[in-house]
């Protein structure tokens, strides 16, 4: 009798051990779909605290919020503002330490931003229209008079 020892694995146990990989793997994929919109909406909520403290910033520096005019070191006086590019272009040319303003995590879209000088309203679209922390925002019932912004949820939006 002449009997050979195999050493390794065959064809089939392979395939079947990466098929078992594939499933488990596609499992774990499908799992954080969740926990990404969670984590896209709570970076949103938090750009969204650190926009409001440099505005803080710039209203303490030149006594109203901004608007398109205010793109220097020096406040140029108020001109209404209705773009978040516009916000982003005051806060970091006027000298006040913000050197980087934050952009919605998905590409497609931008937060929200308007002022009238002595108060301003931000937003946010949020991933997930069931967040809890939709309960805790303003909404279009309660948002300050004169401003157009949509804060009906899912968009998660602050005012001063």
């Amino acid at each position: 009798m002449n009997l050979k020892f195999r050493k390794g694995f065959t064809l089939i146990e392979v395939l079947i051990v990466v098929a078992i990989i594939g499933i488990l793997a596609s499992v774990v994929l499908v799992g954080l779909g969740p926990l990404q919109r969670q984590g896209r909406d709570a970076r949103r909520i938090s750009d969204l605290k650190q926009v409001q403290a440099g505005l803080e910033l710039y209203y303490n520096k030149c006594g109203y919020y901004p608007g398109n005019a205010e793109n220097g070191a020096t406040c140029a006086g108020y001109a209404a503002n209705n773009t978040w590019a516009g916000l982003v272009t005051a806060l970091t040319g006027s000298n006040i330490g913000v050197s980087n303003v934050p952009h919605d995590p998905n590409a497609a879209r931008d937060y929200f931003y308007e002022a009238n000088g002595t108060s301003y309203v931000i937003g946010a679209t949020l991933d997930d229209p069931q967040n809890t922390s939709l309960r805790n925002d303003i909404d279009n019932a309660n948002r300050p008079a004169g401003f157009s912004i949509n804060c009906d949820d899912p968009v998660y939006c602050v005012a001063l």
